[in-house]
């Protein structure tokens, strides 16, 4: 690369010019080898990978590395990337992966071996208790997180709106309608409607119990 072309994309990063590029732009850059495309997707999507990660691992160390980790394996898989789903969701996978690993780790490793006591060379093993939630409820609660995110995003714009802006971002009802620009009443029907909206959708998922209680009343 010469120095022009160096210092032209130097500038690309100092000013955010990658910034306004959808995902699925980044993606086909970073596939054709561009790694400042990639930084930015890691820049874009790292905080929510490291949210997913804290969510299933309750240790923010642990967090951090498996993180680091499962970004760097999406890197060198990126040529296999089919762009079939959204780049957050396949990098979310890889991350609930690399955790669900580090759990199937620490279950193996959590025996205590016992030597006192017991005739010739022989060892007791017992296996301590683990309050961790198993894999299996980590991959469903995170499978419940990418259907909840997809219903949410299917809902008519005039409702959704008023509903992240509630639920997602916790705005008191008086903020969310003069974000929006209407009268509180307004907005408090646009929610109700919203969420009888998404527990119709979350129905064919997870049953009539189950869409109950994610869209519960707060």
């Amino acid at each position: 690369m010469d120095s022009a072309n160096g210092r032209k994309m130097q500038n690309w990063v100092d000013s955010g010019f990658l910034a306004g590029f959808e995902d699925d732009r980044l993606v086909e850059l970073a596939q054709g080898g561009d790694q400042l495309a990639y930084a930015e997707l890691v820049r874009r999507h790292k905080p929510a990978c490291m949210k997913t990660a804290l969510s299933i691992l309750r240790d923010w160390q642990d967090a951090e590395d498996d993180t680091q980790i499962a970004l760097w394996k999406a890197y060198q898989h990126l040529a296999g990337f089919q762009r079939d789903s959204k780049f957050s969701t396949w990098l979310t996978r890889i991350v609930v992966n690399q955790c669900l690993m580090r759990i199937r780790r620490r279950k193996r490793a959590r025996f205590l071996f016992i030597d006192e006591g017991v005739a010739d060379h022989d060892l007791a093993v017992i296996e301590l208790a683990s309050r961790d939630r198993t894999p299996e409820q980590s991959l469903a609660s995170s499978e419940m997180a990418a259907v909840l995110d997809r219903e949410i995003r299917r809902i008519p714009p005039l409702l959704r709106n008023v509903f992240l802006l509630r639920e997602v971002h916790q705005l008191p009802m008086a903020a969310v309608a003069q974000r929006l620009g209407i009268s509180v009443c307004a907005a408090k029907t646009r929610l109700l409607r919203a969420r009888v909206e998404l527990r119709e959708r979350l129905r064919k998922h997870c049953g009539r119990l189950g869409a109950a209680t994610l869209t519960a009343e707060a």
